[in-house]
Formats: structure tokens, sequence, C-alpha cells
């Protein structure tokens, strides 16, 4: 109850700061301005030093007594753990970097096969490798980032339903949350675990306010986007290349499906010439197991049917597997057919 009401108080300032921050600015989606990320109010800049605790969090504390599994959860099973993290400065001190972000989500993903309790003994053992000082402010950050999580899934919850905003509101919630980082975590963390999550909420917001600009032509509205997406950090700004391009090959793979030869060419042309023969390997090897997946499947099919008891049918099964894939593929087969 106690944390409640310390969250409500937070969330309370949170909410004071920013409806000052609106009160002196105006909707950029209203005037036709280009959206930027709202900077965060001089009274969220001192509420900082009392919200972002300097020593670690309940959350964690309380891990230190829970008994880990040996064996990983299910879903992180033959993955492996983030690496990159453990960085520090010349005097020892941590420092945050989106890697640290992607440790805690690491182990966090698998909540509801385990306790929250549990995997963030699993994230404590894994910061032990660090020296101190960098040990005990991981563990501090990691505390602040899990109280930011429970702060922000009440916030969201608040919300209600998302769809159909426009810019302006968008832009309201967005610099909610970005003031609550900034509430829980140091400006140097938020700014290294959300920069690009916030780059991304940026580019969105511009493009519904594009899109909903009725004085812009087509064409206008496509040199727009491609200036805020310009603004995108660049590994970013390539991933969305790299997806337009393989959508385009999609398209154009259907339209050349009868002349392997021009297909040949544009995939050439798109992404150079070792690429397109990994394409084109990668495509025959995905045709060669389709063909290889419809025989199987019929047959299985045929053996699935009344008459086998269950070992006998599992032993069956495993053999029509092996005489049509190899040792890998029999893995993914025997996958797909759980989920059938």
């Amino acid at each position: 109850m106690k944390r409640r009401i310390h969250l409500f108080l937070v969330l309370l300032l949170i909410i004071a700061a920013v409806v000052s921050f609106w009160l002196m600015t105006t909707d950029p989606a209203a005037e036709g301005e280009p959206v930027v990320s709202a900077p965060v109010d001089e009274s969220l800049k001192s509420l900082n030093k009392g919200a972002a605790s300097s020593a670690p969090s309940d959350l964690v504390n309380n891990a230190s007594t829970v008994r880990v599994p040996e064996q990983l959860p299910a879903s992180l099973a033959g993955t492996s753990v983030p690496d990159g993290w453990a960085r520090t400065d010349r005097f020892g001190n941590l420092v945050p970097t989106p890697h640290l972000r992607q440790l805690f989500e690491y182990f966090l993903s698998a909540l509801g096969e385990e306790s929250l309790q549990a995997l963030v003994a699993r994230i404590e053992a894994a910061l032990s490798g660090l020296e101190e000082p960098a040990r005990s402010q991981a563990l501090v950050t990691l505390g602040n980032y899990l109280e930011y999580k429970l702060a922000v899934s009440e916030l969201e919850q608040s919300y209600g339903e998302v769809s159909g905003l426009g810019a302006g509101e968008m832009q309201r919630r967005m610099a909610e949350i970005q003031a609550l980082r900034r509430t829980w975590l140091d400006a140097d963390t938020a700014a290294a675990f959300f920069a690009d999550d916030e780059a991304v909420d940026r580019f969105q917001i511009e493009k519904l306010r594009i899109a909903s600009n009725d004085s812009l032509t087509d064409e206008q509205k496509a040199e727009a986007l491609r200036q805020a997406e310009s603004a995108l950090p660049e590994p970013l700004r390539k991933a969305r290349e790299e997806t337009r391009r393989f959508a385009d090959y999609e398209q154009v793979r259907r339209e050349l499906a009868d002349d392997p030869r021009a297909l040949e060419a544009w995939r050439q042309e798109a992404f150079g010439e070792a690429a397109a023969d990994r394409l084109a390997r990668l495509e025959e090897e995905q045709k060669n197991w389709d063909r290889r997946w419809q025989v199987y499947s019929q047959e299985r099919d045929r053996l699935l049917s009344p008459g086998l008891a269950e070992p006998e049918r599992q032993q069956a099964l495993e053999r029509l597997r092996a005489s049509h894939f190899n040792e890998t593929e029999q893995v993914r087969a025997e996958a797909l057919d759980s989920i059938r």
C-alpha cells in the first residue's frame, strides 16, 4: 500500500509537470509545425532526485533470498544472454547503454514462466560479474527500471483505447511517458535506454500529422515523410530501408514468377551480386523444403489415421521425419507438427 501511495503521488507530480508544459506551448499538429520531442519541465528535474532512488528498490532487495532454478525458462532455452552491457568508465562507474536494458528485458521477457523475483535474481547473478562501484550502481538502475515499468503500466492502463488518436493526443501521451522515464531514471540512463524508442515515437507522430494534413498533395506527403525519416538514427533508417526493399522484392517476385531471368536481374540490381546469390539459394532451399514438407504431410496424415497405439504412432512419426529431413529439419518438422 505504501508503494502504491508513493506511485500515486509521483504520477500526480508528473501529470502536473506535463500540464504545465502544455500550457506554455502550442500544439504542433494544430499549427502544422514539425513535431519535436517534448522537453522535460524544470519541476521534473528536481523530482528526479526524489523518485530515482540511490539505493536498490525492494524489488531487487527481496530477490536476493530467492532460489533460482538451474534450468532457464523454456522461452530462453537455447538463447544467449545479451552482451556488451558491462561498460564502465576509468573510475569504475557504470556506463548505461542500450545493451544494459536489453539484458534486463532478456530475463524479464520470461515473466509468467517464472516469478518476477526469480527473474530479478537471475539479472542480479549476471550483474555480479561487475566490480564495485559499477555493480551497486547497476542494481540501483535495475530497481529504478522495474519501478518505472510498474508506474508506466499503471499510466498506460489509464489511457484506454489507443487506435484512431491524432498527432496532438499521441504527443501528449508520449510527453507523459518520457517524463515518467526521467522521473525514475537519471537523464543519461533514460537517454541510453530509450533514445531509439523516442525517435520512433517522434517519427510516428510526424507521420500521423503528415497523413492528416489535407493541404498537402500525395507527392508533398511522400517528401515530408522522407524528411521525417531522415531524422531517425542511422540504424533505424537502414532497418526501414531494408524492410522496404524486401517488401518491394516480394511484390516483384510475384509479378516475375514466370520470368526467372528478369527476377534474377532485379535481385542483383537491388541487393548486389553476392546478396542476390545468397537470396536465390535461400529461396531454392525454401522451395525444396516446401516440396518435401507437402509429401511428408500427406504421409503423416495417413499415418495418423486410427489404428496405431500412441507409442507406436510416435515411433512411426520419428521414422517418417528421418526419411524426409536431416537432423536440424526434423526439429523444425516436429515443432510444426506440434502446432497443427
